[in-house]
């Protein structure tokens, strides 16, 4: 007969072990989890002195003014920040270009004209939109070739996954850095970097998704004799095509950033004038460009999020709904 003795906790001997085993797990990850705590503040408190001795010992002194830049760096008119924004004249306006916001306007006709910061932003978000459709373009070419349930040939895989890999290596702004000694400053060496990043991170997604497609329809292509770019267009491309503009619309939110960081390294567009802006010291033209960039990004986000619901539909987006 079992053993139905029952422990003080009113269970069996089977749950008593089963217990005094979990007891001793958790009590081991307590232990594990405070010496990464530890590591930790001694790993922070050894960057904090390191920092601190490299920078002749002001580090340590100077962090109680870390906001005292914010705080002085305040126009001298609220309006002045929609001045700079919009080029309308200055009444600060001394002769000096911290307060000529009208001689930077890109005329259309002899009457109307282009604000500089919305025509430097335009310029941010062409080399966002133009990057990703390259990227996205050459990434869904590259995808299938990556996926193990499309190539039998090892070294195929491994040699597009790898190109992946190395694409997606290095920051945009290194690859932009690199790309001007070549290409010269400009958008073009922008497109480049943002377009190469984009091929590797894309890359990724997408073979994932084709890796995790249904091979039920492209094994009735197969068994009909179709061949292997008709079994990739009829069978896996119907299917994964939602999520690949999904991913593409997410890419784009994150180039329009990366698009901007680069414009400080001699990529033009928004990113070169904010960093000339806040470089002299332009108060309120630094303000206007961080407000233009912020409903930019906002505006692209909530744009890019609709239409992926619209595509998979919301029920990637309700994880409540979807459990109940």
């Amino acid at each position: 007969m079992a053993d139905t003795t029952q422990s003080p906790n009113g269970l069996s001997p089977a749950g008593e072990t089963i217990l005094r085993h979990y007891r001793s797990q958790a009590a081991t990850r307590r232990i594990y989890s405070v010496i990464v705590v530890v590591g930790l503040v001694l790993a922070l408190g050894a960057a904090m002195a390191y920092a601190n001795s490299a920078n002749s010992g002001k580090f340590v002194e100077r962090l109680p003014y870390m906001f005292d830049f914010i705080k002085n760096f305040v126009p001298r008119d609220p309006f002045e920040i929609l001045r700079a924004m919009f080029d309308l004249p200055s009444p600060y306006f001394d002769g000096s270009a911290k307060y000529d916001y009208t001689s930077e306007r890109v005329y259309l006709t002899s009457s109307l004209y282009i604000p500089n910061f919305v025509y430097q932003l335009i310029i941010t978000v062409n080399i966002a939109i133009v990057s990703t459709i390259i990227g996205a373009s050459l990434a869904f070419c590259l995808c299938f070739f990556a996926a193990t349930n499309l190539v039998g040939a090892g070294a195929v895989r491994w040699f597009v996954r790898r190109t992946m890999e190395v694409f997606r290596a290095f920051p945009e702004i290194v690859i932009a850095g690199l790309l001007t000694a070549v290409l010269s400053i400009g958008p073009i060496a922008a497109i480049a970097a943002v377009s190469l990043h984009t091929i590797g991170a894309l890359g990724k997604l997408f073979f994932e998704v084709v890796e995790n497609a249904d091979m039920k329809p492209d094994e009735g292509l197969r068994s009909v004799g179709a061949t292997w770019l008709e079994r990739v267009r009829f069978a896996i491309v119907p299917q994964v095509m939602p999520n690949f503009v999904s991913y593409a619309l997410l890419r784009l939110e994150i180039n329009v950033r990366a698009s901007t960081i680069i414009g400080a390294v001699g990529g033009g567009g928004i990113g070169e004038v904010f960093r000339l802006s806040i470089g002299r010291d332009y108060a309120a033209q630094t303000y206007a460009i961080i407000i233009l960039l912020l409903v930019t990004i906002i505006a692209i986000d909530q744009f890019s999020g609709w239409m992926r619901r619209r595509l998979v539909g919301n029920q990637g987006f309700e994880l409540g709904r979807a459990a109940a």
